[in-house]
């Protein structure tokens, strides 16, 4: 994200969060008001000017390279104002809108993820979102629902935590994408979702009918965020697609049914308002529109062994020294690494996002084979943190700066396992709330006796409404 603001009431902080993570999508300003005059004028101490840290060390890219899973990624128009379908993988075939179909079969293992808010819809109506099925095929096709999670902002609201909060009982978050990609990060299917959904031939079935209700709140502002592992053992097609309640005789609400989903599948165009138009890869100069994804990506898990250039173990830094590895690295955001790691996208609409930036709910599993070569006992500490955003290291280094800006960068849960001190195998999941550019202590802190090796694995599925790129980090304390 270009724009760095200090925004401190809750309420802007999360209208900023719901239309700027984009990255750099909006650049906003704010003025400072002149106090009106007082008959007496109370002398103030002047703050200090921040202070800017280079961080001493190496950065490193990536080892290893994202899977070839694909995933069926919906996230645009991430605020719905007139229903209609966000993202399809259907033949065009026999639709009143042919474009808005990509024409993209899924078989075998597959991840969802599907992200939408609302805003004071009219007369405050219930939105849905809905994600439809199809199985094209002359027998029945199963789909296991490996893992699967959805929540509403509303319960799992934005808010101001601890830079750590110890997470093991899964209770602490800060957004519904980041709580529900941590479920799945456990293993966790919600009980809405069967384990498996059996598409009879030529058939169609809902996988979600998820509502989004702003009636009664302060602020009829609401959004849900899905993500869901999946595997199919034929070819079906999928949809998502927003939609209003329907109204009983009574004028209550009901869910759209099945036969009202498959109506505007076949003759729907495009849910808006649209997001805005991204900038084109060979662009040169000018603003960095990265825009919002609506298409499938390829890739849902990125493995690596983090270890030295032809070794299979990672050497200590020296004292005072790091080695930081680039995470969620993206075109304008390399840390001078010159890896981009943003997903590649197999499918898309024209005004879309040309890659997965940001790799929302693309699941880290790192290893570090932590190796103290010296002679003496040394103390470890590895850090998930997030410096300035740079392509190229102005300094020759990551910059840091106290005091951190004011708006969180990196906010959701990851996974620790580890050997600790006492030599006890440790399982960790600690919830991560990071400003930009702030300086933190260590997530794991180790010693480790001199000529030994320490095991060290870091898991996280990357948090929807997170802020890349950010670094892992290995520094002899």
């Amino acid at each position: 994200m270009s724009s760095r603001l200090l925004i401190v009431k809750p309420l802007l902080i999360f209208l900023f969060t719901l239309t700027t993570h984009s990255f750099g999508c909006i650049t906003t300003s704010l003025q400072t008001q002149t106090p009106r005059a007082n008959a007496t004028k109370v002398a103030q101490t002047p703050k200090p000017a921040p202070q800017e840290i280079i961080q001493s060390g190496e950065v490193r890219a990536l080892p290893g390279k994202l899977d070839t899973v694909p995933v069926f990624n919906s996230n645009s128009p991430e605020w719905i104002k007139t229903e209609g379908i966000l993202l399809s993988t259907f033949p065009s075939t026999g639709k009143k809108v042919p474009t808005v179909h990509l024409n993209f079969p899924f078989q075998g293992r597959f991840d969802l993820f599907a992200h939408h808010y609302t805003h004071t819809p009219k007369d405050l109506q219930t939105l849905y979102i809905g994600v439809i099925l199809h199985n094209p095929s002359n027998k029945p096709v199963t789909v296991n629902v490996l893992q699967a999670a959805s929540y509403l902002m509303t319960e799992a609201p934005f808010v101001t935590l601890s830079s750590y909060i110890e997470n093991n009982d899964g209770k602490t978050f800060s957004g519904p994408g980041a709580r529900a990609v941590a479920d799945v990060l456990r293993g966790i299917r919600h009980k809405e979702f069967s384990a498996k959904l059996v598409i009879p031939p030529r058939s169609y079935r809902m996988l979600m009918n998820g509502s989004i209700s702003v009636r009664g709140l302060e602020k009829p502002v609401n959004g849900r965020s899905s993500f869901m592992r999946l595997q199919s053992n034929g070819k079906i097609y999928a949809a998502s697609m927003a939609m209003f309640a329907r109204k009983n005789n009574d004028g209550s609400e009901r869910a759209p049914t099945l036969a009202e989903w498959q109506n505007l599948l076949n003759t729907g165009n495009f849910a808006g308002p649209r997001d805005k138009t991204p900038t084109p890869p060979d662009a040169v100069g000018g603003q960095l529109i990265y825009g919002r994804v609506a298409g499938v990506s390829q890739g849902s898990q990125w493995l690596a062994t983090l270890s030295d250039p032809n070794s299979t173990l990672l050497k200590i830094p020296p004292q005072g020294k790091t080695i930081s590895y680039g995470l969620v690295t993206l075109r304008g955001g390399r840390l001078g690494t010159e890896q981009n790691q943003t997903a590649k996208m197999l499918v898309r609409y024209p005004d879309t996002a040309y890659e997965a930036h940001g790799n929302y709910a693309i699941e880290y599993k790192l290893n570090l084979p932590l190796h103290n070569n010296t002679n003496q006992t040394q103390t470890v500490g590895i850090t998930l943190e997030t410096p300035f955003k740079e392509d190229k290291l102005s300094k020759g280094n990551l910059r840091f700066r106290q005091p951190s800006l004011d708006f969180p960068f990196f906010r959701g849960t990851v996974r620790v396992k580890y050997t600790d001190d006492q030599g006890k195998q440790t399982t960790r999941y600690v919830h991560l709330w990071h400003r930009t550019a702030q300086v933190l202590e260590p997530l794991v802190k180790l010693t480790i006796p001199a000529n030994t090796r320490r095991q060290v694995q870091v898991d996280l599925i990357y948090p929807p409404d997170s802020t890349p790129p950010h670094v892992l980090t290995v520094k002899t304390l």
